[in-house]
């Protein structure tokens, strides 16, 4: 990867695969799809190479010990992030594409709940797992929407034992600015980072406005790779679960106004203010994708 340009990651994963008729359920979300409908997820890496990423991530966001155990399938750990890592080498050989591959690394104990972040003793074995697992597939590794610095920093610690490079994807605040889901600074997240030698720290699966406020901070960063990924939810509420009971849970609501010219707008915003990494997550698309390279090519998108 070079830090000279723009290294353009690919969109979401989920609401294409919901698009395309694959059952997304309240546990192990998108990952049903490696199960149901393999073929599937190799056409979604496909559209984005084909939009234009130049990295794709396995689709290993899903596969979580605890939310397997919840769909009864905990023995199928390990198959599935070998099915993940294979399925997106199948897409790379397929297009012949001159594309990387991140292993993508999520929180333990469901998404921006900074609250439901687990002790380190119980998170770094599990990271350290599925590090292990992934590694002979990927590029590099992925550590997505943490919420918490010490979430952030023992993902990375666990990735970094491989001899890939690491980018830290970090969760923000929807409301407060230059804050992880947490409150804590974002400033002193990058400092952490920055010690334990991650390539890139990175803004992911928050509002892209949130983004935008974050970038000159970002932009700071003494790593080669620094921007941002965001989502196109109306909010994400500070006690949402997955597969909780409450009126505000399950399937979050997606924004109306995040067209792929739109979002493109943000991210050639954050590009302007010395992001060098970009892409889209929850609720964007390949279109989001093809709609970004355009821009970044200077074409009409």
């Amino acid at each position: 990867m070079s830090a000279t340009k723009v290294t353009l990651l690919d969109a979401g994963m989920g609401k294409t695969l919901s698009m395309k008729g694959v059952d997304i359920p309240p546990t192990i979300w998108s990952a049903n799809a490696l199960i149901v409908a393999p073929e599937v997820v190799v056409e979604v890496h496909k559209e984005n190479i084909a939009a234009g990423a130049n990295i794709i991530s396995t689709n290993s966001y899903g596969i979580i010990r605890a939310e397997m155990a919840k769909a009864g399938i905990e023995d199928k750990y390990v198959e599935l992030n070998q099915i993940a890592g294979n399925l997106a080498e199948t897409a790379v050989a397929e297009t012949k594409a001159q594309v990387l591959i991140a292993g993508s690394l999520p929180p333990q104990n469901g998404s921006y709940r900074p609250d439901r972040v687990m002790d380190v003793s119980v998170i770094e074995p599990l990271y350290e797992e599925q590090v292990e697992l992934l590694d002979s597939y990927v590029d590099l590794f992925l550590c997505e929407t943490m919420s918490t610095i010490v979430e952030a920093t023992t993902a990375c610690k666990a990735a970094m034992q491989s001899s890939k490079p690491v980018i830290v994807g970090l969760s923000l605040h929807d409301e407060k600015r230059a804050c992880l889901r947490s409150g804590e600074s974002l400033e002193d997240a990058i400092s952490k980072l920055e010690e334990l030698g991650a390539i890139g720290i990175v803004a992911n699966c928050c509002l892209p406005e949130r983004i935008s406020d974050a970038m000159g901070v970002l932009a700071e960063a003494n790593v080669k790779f620094k921007g941002g990924y965001g989502n196109a939810f109306t909010q994400v509420p500070s006690d949402w679960l997955l597969d909780g009971n409450k009126e505000t849970d399950g399937r979050l609501s997606l924004r109306d106004d995040l067209s792929p010219e739109h979002y493109s707008e943000f991210v050639q915003n954050w590009i302007e203010q010395g992001a060098n990494f970009v892409g889209g997550c929850c609720g964007t698309t390949a279109l989001h994708t093809a709609a970004i390279r355009s821009s970044i090519s200077g074409e009409a998108a």
